[in-house]
């Protein structure tokens, strides 16, 4: 398919979308990268998700839709699994748009039943129409939207502590690394709705193991050392594995929320492995967490004013935490406050915060080249925050040309004219912004898009890179295009300083030979020497999956990875790249 068919394809299929949401009023959302998930399946997840709380239905009203309390257990299961991600557990609002009473009842029913059928181009899922909900199941969460929502209980340290499990102490486990496996080389694989991540060797591409992890793994982060992985899925569940064992195993288990994120450990030099750090949802609050055991040792609420309109927020949820490689500190990101934290742990007993006043909704982000900056993204004011780590404060806070960047980490590009830049697509566009990240050598170009580039169409979650390759790999998983969907976009950085430079489709989803479902492809992934890297072909729970190993120099595929025990394969965490914040 040529690049201008792609557009062709994705922009009636859009187009087509917005006509019904316009014609029911107007509650657009956006897309971040768990929205479109698919549902669990049939894994019974170790989490008390909304559902198994068995809440009451908060004070009827007249005019309330009828609705019984088992379909109200079942409404909050969904919202959870589907919707919370997105909107909050108080329905707030963040990356997607507020679904309050106050908005859902001047849509009515007809209107939230349509929008959860046929979703929006801006990347709302059409939950209905992909066959992900029943008709059953839109019209309840349409009533169900009619209510006031729900709210759990809170999270504390009394009920982390009953959660928290030592299975290995840590005097038990190896002295020295007891197995084969090149670990550095290694790869965490989130095998979504199976509740597991698989180990998988970059060499050989055999599956080293299978662990049981949370529901619906979110991402994969390596101690300072290399030795422990972490492991962190949305119910708020930590897998510690050790992977200098004869077989890598979960060695600690933590549950620090109903609903999280993201985690952490130290790496400053002095701290390396001492240290643990995870976000939640819900509650909004992060914890920090002994770096050998897990055991909890500080909780930090994070609810507060919203930093521009100084107004009270019940739900600031953290996003993306990093660790500085400068200074001992965390980088934690507070969406709905739009504020950036910089969590000095150098003596968690005297804590000492920075609060950098940022933009909203704070989501996901990533280091420059030099791992002294980091870019975050603002989805709800197409905005990108710029943090010098080194000096603990503010540097720009630029515009993503009216967009809304979704970077995951971003990639690191050396461009051809402007330098070093850092890249990130956009949700609902097909836009690529490259962002200037040398205020030494191009002062001038610093901290602004310097060039924005065309990639198939909607629906990016991720772009790729690594020092050692000379393309900048664009996925697009939430097209509602198949072929677009089912293919990566891949520009040569050398090419970069044309207007409009063209690019390349791998026909990824082709490569594996998958014919049934509609798989998509998502977050390529870099092997440690830079020569391959790794997509997902990610299709329905029943039905097959696979990994797809591209050669980097000919852009030709290398190697399909299918097993049945690659269930529902997303996200892919290389041991180097993610301990070293290569990208």
């Amino acid at each position: 398919m040529t690049r201008s068919a792609i557009r062709r394809t994705s922009l009636l299929a859009s187009a087509a979308f917005f006509a019904v949401l316009t014609a029911g009023g107007a509650i657009a959302q956006d897309k971040p990268e768990d929205h479109a998930n698919s549902p669990a399946g049939a894994y019974e997840p170790s989490m008390t998700t909304l559902g198994q709380l068995n809440i009451e239905i908060p004070g009827r009203k007249p005019g309330d839709p009828v609705i019984s309390q088992a379909e109200y257990d079942k409404a909050n299961t969904i919202y959870f699994e589907r919707c919370a991600g997105c909107h909050g557990v108080l329905r707030k609002g963040a990356t997607g748009k507020a679904l309050t009473t106050d908005l859902t009842r001047e849509g009515g029913y007809e209107y939230l039943r349509d929008f959860i059928t046929y979703g929006s181009p801006a990347g709302m899922p059409n939950w209905g129409t992909s066959g992900e909900m029943t008709e059953e199941d839109v019209d309840l969460m349409a009533r169900y939207l009619l209510l006031e929502p729900a709210q759990p209980p809170e999270f504390g340290m009394a009920e982390m502590r009953e959660t928290w499990k030592v299975l290995v102490a840590p005097e038990d486990r190896p002295k020295e690394k007891m197995n084969d496996i090149d670990i550095d080389n290694l790869f965490s694989v989130t095998l979504r709705d199976s509740g597991q991540i698989a180990l998988i060797d970059g060499a050989t591409y055999e599956i080293h193991s299978i662990i049981e992890t949370g529901y619906a793994v979110h991402i994969s982060r390596i101690s300072a050392s290399g030795r422990y992985l972490m492991v962190i899925g949305r119910d708020a569940l930590i897998n510690m594995i050790d992977l200098w064992m004869e077989e890598p195993a979960t060695v600690a288990t933590i549950k620090i929320g109903t609903e999280a994120r993201s985690v952490e450990t130290s790496k400053m030099e002095g701290y390396e492995d001492k240290y643990a750090i995870a976000g939640a949802y819900w509650p909004p609050q992060y914890v920090i967490m002994d770096g050998d055991t897990l055991e909890p040792l500080k909780i930090q609420s994070t609810r507060g004013m919203i930093f521009d309109e100084q107004t009270y927020h019940p739900e600031p949820r953290v996003a993306a935490i990093l660790s500085s490689h400068y200074r001992p500190e965390f980088i934690v990101n507070v969406k709905e406050t739009g504020k950036i934290l910089l969590v000095d742990y150098s003596d968690i007993r005297n804590l000492k915060v920075t609060e950098i006043e940022a933009e909203r909704f704070l989501h996901d982000g990533g280091l420059d080249s030099t791992k002294r900056y980091f870019l975050t993204a603002a989805n709800a004011r197409n905005k990108i925050a710029v943090i010098d780590t080194k000096e603990g404060e503010l540097t720009a806070l630029l515009d993503s040309d009216g967009l809304t960047p979704h970077p995951g980490r971003g990639a690191n590009l050396n461009h051809p004219v402007h330098g070093p830049v850092w890249a990130t697509s956009h949700l609902g566009d097909e836009t690529v912004a490259l962002i200037g990240t040398d205020p030494e050598g191009h002062p001038d170009e610093a901290w602004t898009v310097v060039q924005q580039l065309y990639a198939m169409g909607g629906g990016s979650l991720f772009v790729k890179s690594h020092p050692t390759s000379e393309h900048l790999y664009v996925d697009a998983p939430l097209n509602p295009d198949a072929e677009v969907s089912g293919s990566v976009a891949v520009f040569k950085v050398s090419e970069l300083g044309q207007e409009e430079p063209e690019y390349t489709v791998l026909p990824i989803v082709e490569w594996a030979g998958i014919t049934e479902g509609q798989p998509r492809v998502v977050q390529g992934e870099f092997n440690k020497a830079g020569n391959e890297i790794w997509f997902s072909v990610w299709n329905a729970a029943d039905l097959t999956s696979a990994i797809v190993v591209v050669d980097d120099k000919t852009l030709q595929p290398k190697h399909v990875i299918k097993d049945e025990r690659l269930i529902t394969p997303t996200g892919k965490f290389n041991v180097y790249n993610t301990r070293a914040d290569v990208y």
